[in-house]
């Protein structure tokens, strides 16, 4: 068991969302095998390699977009996958890559290509991404790096 792990608070909707959570994430897992009959209070999973645990706590707390969960994607495909998935069913669009899903877990997913634009060697390049991302709801990896060059 790791050492530190993130618990998220659930109001009877835990099994569902590590559910979809393991499904959505490659690399991801539930640790153990709860019984959908009857799940336990508490289940551990892993989302790419980092351990997190779903409680199901009841309804006196919610989430909060002050916590959320970062996903690195790789190209648009993959950042068009995950936000179509995060914000189906109940889910809302935020500002700047953010986005909160049907359980009410805020993310972030956050193409590779953001971090080398707003963070760039050239900062006048950097500035006008970081404008264009501002602008944007679902991260456009393309307006970003033209942004970026200048175009």
């Amino acid at each position: 068991m790791a050492k530190v792990r993130t618990c998220l608070w659930f109001d009877g909707t835990h099994l569902e969302a590590v559910h979809f959570y393991t499904g959505l994430i490659p690399g991801s897992r539930i640790d153990g095998a709860p019984n959908p009959e009857h799940p336990p209070v508490v289940i551990d999973f892993t989302l790419a390699g980092t351990p997190y645990q779903a409680l199901n706590g009841g309804p006196h707390y919610t989430h909060t977009p002050a916590a959320s969960i970062q996903v690195m994607t790789e190209d648009q495909a993959e950042t068009d996958r995950l936000w179509a998935a995060l914000i189906a069913g109940g889910g809302a669009e935020s500002r700047c890559g953010w986005c909160v899903d049907r359980f009410g877990v805020s993310w972030q997913v956050v193409p590779r290509q953001l971090v080398a634009t707003v963070g760039g060697p050239d900062p006048d390049g950097a500035r006008r991404a970081t404008e264009a991302m501002l602008k944007m709801t679902k991260i456009d990896i393309a307006t970003l790096e033209a942004a970026y060059r200048g175009a």
